[in-house]
């Protein structure tokens, strides 16, 4: 049995916790925050890959009970036009299909999880150095105190503190001229099917909502902004300020996006988008990072919870599999480094195609219909989603 040092308590370092526990190691969780996650953040969609990955660790089921079905995507223009509907990334054999869900549901659901199982959590430690010798790692906190253990962990996220440890000269995020916001609008009746997202490339912004379950509307928007903002530009960007740009933005579309804008009490403040191209440095000796910590990829992938979870999964199974810590945590990376950037770069092409002046959309809009008047041969995307890992099967160095 090895200890665990895990960096990060958010959804990444949980369910890497669950995973280390379910291969017989002992994790030990350690939040900066002095409390959970839980009520933070917007909602996700986490593809069946992250599902089917949940499945040998008895999570599915608990992820899903906090979410609702989303079977299909559809595609439309900002003049109205719809020019596709298709699966949302395919359907497991049970028939289990994506789930749209609250991240802070989620946090919850694998934080109670993590608690039934006995795996120790401490909130209020901030990491600010680690060291290690040949048989342990030493992890020290802001509070002044410290844990060892057999390996660390960095899920810690795009601005990782295990990273620049690992890797003093890692590269900064990447940042994708793009804002996210969003937010849930009551009291509407609109004619759509419950689960389907419908996504819209606007005249001057992309837009996507999704009825629930229980009748509101989930909704996000990405405005394109050319430069990174600064902390004080995205803190005047907030309130009815935001509103008021959002409607403008929709305005010229024959879309419902300003009727669910103006039906929602409280819009997320802005915040910008950030993907990592690559990370040279994963590891070092017994210290290792995961999820965001290593390849954040841009929401526009529909990929970040879902790539966290198949990262935690693979680095069980390889710290169960493989005697020695550092050949373990070397082939985790070896099995994951092409598949994560691959995903990157996807969410990169996708969320180009959101960033596009007046002359550009045009020829955006005109190769968009094009490429939906005929049905795909083959889902350019299918690579995301057709992948299952066999927690069964033996890792081989």
């Amino acid at each position: 049995m090895r200890r665990a040092l895990i960096i990060g308590g958010g959804v990444a370092g949980t369910i890497t916790a669950i995973a280390l526990h379910e291969a017989g190691h002992e994790p030990l969780l350690f939040e900066a925050y002095d409390r959970g996650a839980e009520g933070v953040g917007a909602f996700l969609t986490l593809a069946v890959n992250g599902l089917d990955a949940l499945l040998p660790l008895g999570l599915k089921d608990v992820v899903r009970s906090a979410g609702f079905d989303s079977p299909r995507m559809s595609i439309g223009l900002g003049n109205g036009t719809r020019l596709a509907e298709f699966p949302l990334g395919g359907t497991l054999p049970d028939g289990t299909v994506s789930q749209t869900v609250l991240r802070s549901d989620l946090y919850v659901a694998l934080r109670d999880e993590a608690a039934r199982r006995g795996i120790q959590v401490e909130y209020g430690k901030r990491l600010i150095g680690a060291s290690q010798t040949n048989t342990h790692v030493r992890a020290d906190f802001a509070d002044g105190s410290h844990a060892e253990g057999d390996l660390l962990i960095g899920a810690d996220g795009l601005r990782s503190r295990v990273r620049t440890i690992i890797g003093p000269d890692a590269p900064s995020p990447r940042y994708v001229p793009l804002l996210n916001t969003g937010g849930f609008a009551e009291g509407l009746d609109l004619p759509d099917e419950p689960g389907v997202l419908n996504m819209v490339f606007g005249k001057r912004v992309f837009f996507c909502h999704v009825v629930s379950s229980d009748g509101r509307v989930w909704w996000f928007a990405n405005p394109a902004r050319k430069t990174e903002p600064t902390a004080s530009e995205l803190a005047t960007l907030a309130g009815e300020k935001l509103r008021a740009e959002l409607l403008h933005l929709v305005a010229p579309d024959r879309t419902p996006a300003a009727e669910i804008i103006r039906a929602t009490r409280e819009i997320y403040p802005a915040w910008p988008t950030y993907d990592f191209p690559t990370v040279p440095v994963w590891h070092r000796g017994r210290m290792v990072i995961i999820g965001d910590a290593a390849h954040a990829t841009s929401p526009a992938a529909g990929q970040g919870a879902s790539m966290a979870i198949e990262d935690a999964v693979t680095l069980g199974k390889c710290l169960r599999d493989v005697p020695d810590v550092e050949r373990a945590l070397a082939t985790y990376e070896s099995l994951r480094r092409g598949r994560v950037e691959a995903v990157v770069a996807a969410g990169k092409r996708n969320g180009d195609q959101k960033v596009i002046g007046p002359v550009g959309r045009v020829v955006r809009d005109f190769f968009i219909k094009r490429a939906f008047a005929k049905p795909f041969d083959e889902d350019p995307n299918a690579f995301m989603w057709n992948h299952h890992i066999d927690w069964d099967e033996k890792v081989v160095v």
